[in-house]
């Protein structure tokens, strides 16, 4: 029979060996054992056999998160211990703390088991332990934070340290030998102690993602509070009330052409300086900032867009841009980590450990497709585009698996995956690009296209212009009709358009496109290893342009002149200035063309981040 203390008695029960009595209390403990409940013990004659008085503290406690990813940590949002993508979805989001608050001896913050800065914390998610009750916890009880061993890889948790009451002399002491923010979980650490302090209260802890999403990572890390009593004689501390919180760690995302330019960055060589002043001239005139890598930093390695691809990280609080490094590691390796690597700038890489680094692992073969809509669903951050070896080649290029699993880990721009190995430099941007247009789907997929250029050339013909020259004062020209009459230059270009064909109705169907969505550009090949019939653009690659908005940078074809005009260039205006696009021809001939690159491959673009937020997908 039980009754509270103070109560009237409640009517005789028998109780029985497996009778179960559940006690609540509504409000919480001001003080410590502030609510009793005694018990009485009958004998079968109702003779009185004994008293038990049972001593109750009611705790209230929430470990809360921003499960409606709004900027602001809730109280205890029912949702907080699960994850939902879409605009009616729930569950916190965690960046990864890549980038580096310091700018001497620069090291990623991520790598850092302290918080240095203040700054750092706004790379971080907050987290807040909320509790209400007496102003200390019956003795041995505490509280802990703790993690399971395979999600303590990818975070850490600090917490504030509080300030001690007192002297002056207290406070900096407690300065001295104090940090600001102590480690709470790591790696090494996978459950810590976290202090009661009492009354109605809330303690704040920052979350730092120290991991991409990858192929044995999903993203998801779930971190558990739980109260903990005392077992005693030796025993561990058992839990009685355990809560929890779920994140998702945020991908690393691309941005496509069709994205406004901020930046553009462009290398400084012993032998590119008309270059150099013709990509000046453009930026500048399309109101945007150009970076120089100079010489002392690129040691002679002219190709920008083959070392790294920018990006971005983004969640309710925080964006920021993120350059991935390729594996590539030439003259240009320094460049990432010892340049754009700073405050608000993250850096991540991956290289492969058993696998070779092959041309396919540079970041020309690195690209992103605008949003789309395929068979009803939808890509609003668009498509990855990689390129790798034919599927029935036994000993082909391909780009490095470590790379892939990456890609394909962040799961928010689905990749696709072209044929690409039968390039001589092996890269997807040397056969297409995105440009912006102002109807259908926002934007025209360029292809090169050699069947395009035969029909140039053969119009031409037609038109009386078959002595016209190409290459007209950079090196051993040739007419149409001697490039027409050339019967194994022919089958070289038969055999590229097969290559490109491939790859166009993959990106048909992948990018749910029709034939009004693609523009074929004039454009020839040449077979410059029989061994391998691998391939290089004949004259500068046109569809390997840099794209600033309304304005391209083209390079220059020194096609056949007709009236004075390169009719190579003539058509390429055709086809793109009806969009609205502004043609600007860039000569790369000898700095970057004879060197198997071009305009893109020289150039690269960070661009403004996407509207749309990663975590409404749906």
């Amino acid at each position: 029979m039980a009754t509270p203390a103070g109560g009237s008695f409640l009517s005789p029960q028998l109780l029985t060996k497996n009778t179960v009595v559940f006690i609540s209390m509504k409000l919480a403990s001001e003080l410590v054992n502030d609510s009793k409940l005694s018990v009485r013990f009958y004998g079968n004659k109702s003779e009185l056999l004994g008293n038990a008085v049972l001593h109750l503290t009611a705790v209230e406690i929430s470990l809360d998160i921003d499960a409606d990813r709004d900027g602001i940590v809730e109280r205890n949002n029912p949702n907080k211990a699960s994850w939902k993508w879409g605009p009616n979805g729930h569950g916190a989001i965690l960046l990864v703390n890549c980038d580096c608050e310091s700018t001497f001896r620069k090291e990623l913050d991520s790598e850092d088991e302290e918080i240095t800065r203040v700054s750092d914390l706004k790379d971080m998610s907050k987290m807040i332990l909320r509790t209400r009750g007496p102003a200390v916890l019956p003795e041995g009880y505490k509280l802990s934070l703790h993690i399971s061993r395979s999600h303590a890889e990818s975070v850490r948790v600090f917490r504030t340290s509080g300030k001690p009451q007192g002297s002056t002399l207290k406070y900096l002491l407690f300065k001295l030998f104090q940090k600001d923010y102590p480690l709470v979980l790591n790696k090494e650490q996978l459950a810590g102690e976290v202090p009661y302090v009492g009354g109605d209260s809330q303690q704040e802890l920052f979350v730092e993602g120290i991991r991409f999403p990858d192929k044995d990572f999903d993203g998801l890390i779930t971190i558990n509070l739980s109260l903990l009593e005392p077992s005693g004689q030796g025993f561990p501390e058992t839990p009685i009330y355990t809560d929890k919180v779920m994140f998702r760690v945020a991908p690393w995302i691309m941005t496509p052409n069709t994205l406004k330019p901020v930046e553009v960055f462009v290398c400084s060589t012993s032998d590119n300086y008309d270059f150099l002043k013709a990509i000046k001239s453009l930026v500048q005139s399309s109101g945007y900032k150009l970076k120089i890598c100079h010489e002392y930093m690129n040691r002679g390695d002219r190709w920008m867009q083959d070392e790294i691809e920018f990006g971005y990280i983004d969640s309710p609080h925080q964006r920021i841009p993120v350059v991935l490094d390729s594996p590539r590691d030439r003259e240009l390796e320094d460049f990432p980590y010892d340049v754009l690597l700073g405050p608000d700038f993250g850096y991540v890489t991956r290289y492969p450990v058993n696998e070779r680094v092959s041309s396919l692992d540079s970041f020309g073969n690195l690209e992103v497709s605008p949003p789309v809509t395929v068979n009803g669903k939808k890509y609003p951050l668009g498509r990855i585009i990689i390129g790798v070896a034919f599927p029935t080649t036994a000993h082909g290029r391909n780009m490095t698996k470590v790379i892939q699993d990456f890609l394909w880990a962040q799961k928010v721009q689905e990749p696709i995956a072209l044929y690409s190995d039968w390039l001589v430099v092996g890269h997807v941007d040397e056969f297409m690009t995105f440009v912006p247009a102002p109807d259908r789907k926002g934007f025209r997929l360029l292809l090169a296209s050699p069947d395009a250029g035969y029909k140039l050339f053969r119009s031409l013909q037609v038109k009386g212009h078959g002595s016209a020259k190409l290459f007209q004062g950079k090196e051993e020209e040739i007419s149409v009709d001697e490039l027409m009459s050339n019967e194994e230059f022919r089958a070289e270009n038969v055999y590229v358009q097969n290559c490109i064909d491939w790859n166009r109705d993959i990106l048909k169907k992948e990018l749910g496109l029709d034939d009004e969505d693609i523009i074929d550009l004039p454009i020839l090949f040449k077979v410059f290893s029989e061994e391998d019939n691998r391939a290089a653009a004949y004259y500068p690659d046109m569809v390997n342009m840099l794209v600033l908005g309304k304005n391209l940078g083209i390079p220059k074809p020194f096609g056949p002149q007709v009236r004075g005009t390169c009719a190579l260039e003539a058509e390429m205006r055709s086809l793109l200035e009806p969009l609205g696009l502004n043609c600007t021809f860039i000569d790369d001939f000898a700095s970057y063309h004879k060197l198997l690159g071009e305009v893109h491959c020289g150039s690269n673009v960070r661009r403004e981040p996407f509207e749309f937020r990663w975590w409404n997908l749906e």
